[in-house]
């Protein structure tokens, strides 16, 4: 959980994840990535709490800056997004879990490699 602030540029990091808010920018291993600028905000509000189960409402309030209405499936909607586009650029690690009836967390877990139903290492 490093957030650095040098020369006043604020830098998320969460294992080979890094968060760029000011630059609108998240790198995976050095690589950009393609984020929506709702899949950025909800992806640095996360990193900004790391380890912290976040409510879906508190989530919608800081990302959409308003209160979510009854129903609202916008944060689940976006959270898939932002999942598909983490485990594609990094295979390896899962970074936003699911607590089911309170919320999601965002750590960084790096997966085992898995070849032909051997561990590799």
């Amino acid at each position: 959980m490093a957030a650095s602030t040098s020369s006043r540029q604020e830098v998320l990091k969460v294992g080979p994840l890094e968060i760029y808010p000011d630059e609108h920018l998240a790198r995976a291993s050095g690589r950009t990535l393609t984020l929506s600028i709702r899949e950025l905000r909800l992806l640095t509000e996360l990193a900004r709490r790391m380890d912290r189960i976040m409510s879906r409402e508190e989530l919608f309030s800081l990302v959409w800056g308003r209160e979510m209405r009854p129903g609202d499936r916008s944060v689940d909607v976006y959270v898939r997004k932002l999942r598909v586009k983490l485990e594609t650029a990094l295979p390896a690690w899962r970074f936003i879990h699911t607590h089911f009836g309170f919320g999601y967390r965002l750590a960084a877990e790096h997966q085992p490699e898995v070849n032909g139903g051997f561990t590799s290492g």
